[in-house]
């Protein structure tokens, strides 16, 4: 990956995180991290 590549990914993150706590309050940004967490549960139990 380039430094470009990085960069553009990243301030499109950062704009995204931006415009979910502009707009929804940070609810989108809440819910990914709780589906994470239950990911991430689900694959401890499978190890």
């Amino acid at each position: 990956m380039t430094d470009r590549l990085a960069l553009i990914l990243g301030l499109l993150l950062v704009l995204m995180f931006g415009a979910d706590f502009l707009f929804n309050h940070g609810d989108a940004t809440l819910f990914l991290a709780r589906k994470l967490t239950e990911l991430v549960d689900y694959l401890e139990f499978w190890r």
